[in-house]
């Protein structure tokens, strides 16, 4: 009887079947990711070519659940890589954005170059070709434009374009994995070195807040407000939170109208490299630690409070009046394990951790504004998950005209998630849009999709794969393999020692100019920090665009 039904789950049709297989080849996958042969690791990828054993034995799913559950894969795992990424991107293309797109630019114009000579002396059809181009670098957009325009060229798709794009799909995994596993090797990197590197390098260029103490000696500033001097300093980002006046002995909360005096002492809060344009300007630096100040006015407290508060999210502090109304200064904000400033224009995120300064009954009440629970942040974030999801997929199915062609090129539900996903981390709470998730839901969201994805995708092509692979489609998968690994290990050499890029900018490289966010898991290495994550989302919108667009000039140039 048990047999009967284990046979009907996998060779008959419905909900229930579709999700047995799933669940089989997944798990299948999943277990192959325990073997390590010479220490090597597929990760997640095994999910891949356990999907494509099954297809191959026969097993399948239903093709509309099969295309929905493959298109619901990489959305999750897309949104999962935006909001990790998002709130480093814009900051990350301003410091080597630009250079990393004009490498992948390069390296899509050497594949096309490619192309065109094996097209020229192979006699292979531009269409079929354009859907091997599309399979090595794993582009299902390049072939859905393809498709269309060579629909709109002959009045039909020819079968070829997908045959192509199933077996050139696998090379590019398996050349993917190669370049991924053997670039340090081959590049002699050591990825310890390089880690301590990054890891100095970004702690040099972090805006952390520094809090020290200045005794006031310029004349200049002598009787004059804290507005007076931060306008003086207009330009430099810091604030003054206590003084010490000379003359009575109080510690005062700093506020604009508060007076410096010769011989005060002021509590300082600004970044690193501030730190001597203040000494120098107010006075000299002393060894006076926060501590030290808090035992000198026991009035006063120091808590850390998160902000949990719908109410407050979005909202500047100086929009919060805490100063003028409760007396409570914010200090610093801890916003992703960094220092902020608790500068008056810096809004509130749900998430963060605030330093409030003041007496304290007036930092209780402060704490119930801010709503400090810890229990709220633990909880999922549905409504940013489904809103992301909503505009990306609006977003990606929008049509975008390009002159001559014969359709219009989109940026599919993908490409339309990751960049919703970066914008909303960026710039959502402008619009009191909680975009707060755990690190752990964002990274559950990114491997569920991603395994799904996998599965399906081995499964589609399982089936035909091994005939066509006899049938001559071996020399279509050499054909790929050209296109995919020439231009990418040309460029990967020329970025290593002409522009000096790191291993992991390489590596996130690799991911976005083969417009696979998948490629960020076949390395353990991608995951020792957000660099590859944030490289990949830097360089994929533009990459896929270009992709579409050269997919569809091809054939009508040359059909």
């Amino acid at each position: 009887m048990t047999m009967d039904i284990i046979v009907e789950l996998l060779t008959g049709h419905g909900i229930g079947q579709s999700i047995f297989v799933l669940a089989l080849v997944v798990t299948a996958g999943i277990l192959l990711s325990k073997i390590k042969p010479g220490g090597l690791s597929l990760g997640v990828t095994w999910v891949l070519f356990s999907g494509i054993l099954a297809g191959h034995i026969g097993l399948s799913i239903d093709p509309m659940v099969l295309s929905f559950v493959k298109e619901s894969g990489m959305v999750l795992f897309i949104f999962g890589i935006g909001m990790i990424v998002g709130p480093g991107f814009f900051s990350t293309f301003r410091q080597g954005g630009v250079q990393l797109n004009l490498l992948s630019m390069a390296s899509v114009a050497l594949a096309i170059v490619i192309t065109y000579i094996i097209f020229y002396f192979s006699g292979t059809p531009i269409s079929t070709m354009m859907g091997i181009v599309a399979g090595s670098v794993t582009s299902t957009p390049a072939l859905g434009a393809a498709q269309e325009a060579a629909k709109g060229m002959t009045g039909a798709i020819p079968s070829d374009i997908g045959i192509g794009y199933a077996l050139a799909y696998p090379v590019a995994i398996i050349g993917m994995i190669l370049i991924t596993s053997t670039m340090k090797w081959v590049l002699r990197i050591k990825v310890d070195k390089e880690t301590k590197q990054i890891e100095e390098r970004e702690k040099a260029k972090r805006a952390e807040a520094l809090v020290f103490s200045i005794e006031v000696t310029n004349p200049a500033i002598f009787g004059n407000t804290v507005s007076h001097v931060k306008a003086l300093l207009d330009k430099h980002e810091f604030i003054i939170s206590r003084i010490l006046h000379k003359d009575t002995g109080e510690i005062e909360m700093a506020h604009p109208g508060s007076v410096v005096n010769e011989g005060d002492k002021v509590l300082v809060i600004s970044e690193q490299n501030e730190v001597e344009t203040m000494c120098a300007f107010i006075g000299h630096k002393i060894d006076m630690s926060d501590t030290q100040w808090f035992k000198l006015d026991h009035r006063l407290v120091s808590r850390r409070c998160l902000v949990t508060q719908g109410a407050v999210n979005g909202k500047s502090i100086e929009e919060l009046k805490f100063r003028s109304l409760y007396n409570v200064n914010i200090s610093r904000v801890l916003r992703a394990g960094v220092h902020l400033i608790g500068k008056a224009d810096l809004r509130l995120q749900t998430g963060d951790t605030v330093i409030l300064v003041g007496g304290e009954g007036d930092v209780k009440r402060v704490e119930k504004i801010l709503g400090n629970s810890a229990s709220t942040l633990r909880k999922p974030n549905l409504s940013v998950i489904f809103v992301t999801i909503l505009i990306g997929v609006l977003v990606g199915s929008v049509e975008i005209p390009l002159g001559g062609m014969p359709m219009p090129a989109k940026l599919g539900f993908s490409g339309g998630t990751l960049i919703v996903a970066i914008l909303i981390s960026n710039f959502g709470t402008r619009f009191k849009l909680n975009t707060h998730n755990t690190q752990s839901v964002n990274l559950m969201l990114r491997e569920f999709g991603i395994t799904l994805f996998l599965a399906c995708v081995g499964l589609s092509v399982g089936g035909s794969f091994v005939d066509k692979l006899l049938d001559g489609g071996y020399m279509w998968m050499l054909y790929a393999a050209a296109i995919m690994m020439i231009p990418l290990c040309v460029t990967i050499t020329l970025g290593r020692y002409w522009l000096k890029l790191d291993y992991f900018t390489l590596l996130g490289y690799v991911a976005g100019n083969m417009t696979f966010a998948p490629a960020l898991s076949l390395t353990p290495d991608a995951s020792k920090n957000n660099i590859p994550a944030v490289k990949y989302a830097t360089v994929y919108p533009l990459t896929l665009f270009v992709r579409v667009m050269t997919a569809q000039l091809m054939i009508l140039l040359f059909a």
